[in-house]
Parts: C-alpha cells; sequence; structure tokens
C-alpha cells in the first residue's frame, strides 16, 4: 500500500507532492495504522494535562509531518533542490569545517524531528558529503529502493549491522562525517532522562566520539509555516567527558526543540517502554 502510495504522490509536481504526502498519512495511513492513537497515548504521558483540543491539533500536524518527510526523502533530487539555499543557524558550523579541515571525523545526531535528512541534504549541496546510517527493512524489495533513495540524497550509507559499523569507523577515521539518530527506545540502552520520563536511550555515538576523537554535534532541521521550507540549526559541539554525560546532554537538546516545536516530533515511536 505505501509504495503504491509514495508512487502516486512522485506523479504530482514536487511543490504539491509534498503537502498531498502530509495529507494522506494524517488522514489516511495515521487512522489505519494507529499512529494517531499513539501520539495521543505518548502526549498523555508527557502532557498530561494539555487541552483534549490541543492534542488533536498536535495529533494531526504530527501527522502531516510525518507524511511530508516521507515524499521529501523519496523526492530526493528534487528535495536537495529545495533546501540548496535553507540558512544554517547556530555556532556548529565552523568547528565542523575546522574538524574536517584537521582530517577529524564528525558525527551528527538528531532524532526523527523536522525532517531528519535536512543536515545531510543541505551539507551535501555545499560539498561536504555526509554519511547516513539506516536501518536495513525486513521486505528486500523495499530495503534495495529504501536505500538507495537515502543514498541519493548523500553517500556513503551504511546498514545497522557489523559490518555497516566497521565500515562507517573507517569512514570516521578517515577524517568523514556521518549522520545518526538517537531518539527511538534502545532495549539495551542507558536508562537516561528524555522529556522527564526514563527512556532507554543508545550511547554508541558518545561511545564513538569519545573511542575516535571525533566532534559530537546536534543538527535539527526545523520546518517553516509554509512546510516547504527549513533552516538547519547546528548546535555547539557536546563537550567531551563520559557516554552516558554525553549522549544525556543529546537527550536534553533534542527535547528543547521538542518543546519549541511540538508539532515536528514524530511522536508516533514507543519511546518510553
Amino acid at each position: 500500500m505505501l509504495a503504491g502510495v509514495i508512487g502516486l504522490m512522485r506523479a504530482l509536481p514536487y511543490r504539491w507532492r509534498v503537502p498531498v504526502g502530509g495529507w494522506v498519512m494524517r488522514r489516511l495511513i495515521a487512522p489505519v495504522a494507529g499512529y494517531d492513537q499513539r501520539v495521543r497515548d505518548n502526549l498523555a504521558l508527557i502532557w498530561p494535562d494539555l487541552p483534549k483540543a490541543e492534542v488533536e491539533d498536535l495529533v494531526a500536524r504530527v501527522c502531516d509531518n510525518a507524511g511530508r518527510t516521507l515524499a521529501e526523502i523519496y523526492s530526493p533530487t528534487a528535495f536537495k533542490a529545495q533546501v540548496k539555499d535553507t540558512p544554517i543557524l547556530g555556532v556548529g558550523l565552523g568547528p565542523i569545517l575546522e574538524a574536517r579541515a584537521a582530517g577529524r571525523g564528525v558525527i551528527l545526531v538528531s532524532g526523527h524531528f523536522g525532517n531528519h535528512d535536512i543536515a545531510r541534504a543541505v551539507l551535501a549541496g555545499r560539498g561536504i558529503a555526509t554519511g547516513g546510517l539506516y536501518r536495513p527493512q525486513r521486505n528486500p524489495y523495499f530495503d534495495a529502493h529504501f536505500a538507495a533513495t537515502i543514498r541519493a540524497i548523500s553517500e556513503p550509507l551504511f546498514a545497522r549491522g557489523r559490518k555497516g559499523l566497521a565500515e562507517m569507523v573507517t569512514h570516521l577515521r578517515g577524517g568523514g562525517m556521518v549522520g545518526m539518530l538517537i531518539d527511538q527506545h534502545f532495549h539495551s540502552g542507558a536508562p537516561l532522562d528524555f522529556l522527564g520520563h526514563r527512556a532507554l536511550t543508545a550511547l554508541s555515538a558518545a561511545q564513538m566520539a569519545l573511542k575516535y576523537d571525533c566532534l559530537l554535534v546536534p543538527v535539527y532541521g526545523i520546518r517553516q509555516p509554509d512546510g516547504l521550507h527549513f533552516e538547519l540549526i547546528v548546535e555547539a559541539p557536546i563537550a567531551h567527558t563520559d557516554a552516558r554525560t554525553m549522549t544525556q546532554a543529546l537527550n536534553d537538546s533534542l527535547a528543547a526543540q521538542v518543546r519549541l516545536h511540538p508539532e515536528q516530533w514524530f511522536w508516533v515511536h514507543r519511546r518510553w517502554k
């Protein structure tokens, strides 16, 4: 079903494809898949006093953002052309450029927020290739299509697993840059705080930054009110201390953005199992 919907959307001009993707997710896919109820459940946990009208408004906007993001990621050429002039805000770009000039690896960390591939797309458009880490899909046909789509935004691409991890480590040790997302439940992760509740969080990004002396930088693609444009926020690098402290700083950074723009985070994940 999803593949068919994506195929139909790709027949539309990009300026219509993205909002239609949002509508399809909000009105058709989310109610059937139960995404809307997961958003309600997570909001009830984190902000139990939120008025019902605000909850329903957030449910709609969260699902809309998810659909827009999906449409954008499956339109890599048009997406990169759309975001090539995205303003880069924050103090982190300078340290990134310095690290690259010195041959030091860089790990960009974000969450499923705004559009999580904005940093890779924008930096690739400026000649700064940024690798990506992705989770292989169970369906081989869909996995091949999914991987090719992500790879078209920026290369290299590393699949989760022993082989992909070894390739990513080699890339970082050679002064490369890679993007990672850390906002999903990780069953063997550290019990850290996220939005005021215990959330099992992978320490791997911080552990690699420490082991291979990489810069660890929080980044966020903030969707703008027109629904098509973005701002790229590149925050100051996280100081090297220990993996738990550094990862908690990443959680706190993402939580701050979620509080500012709650409609742009993917509340559908079962983050607080």
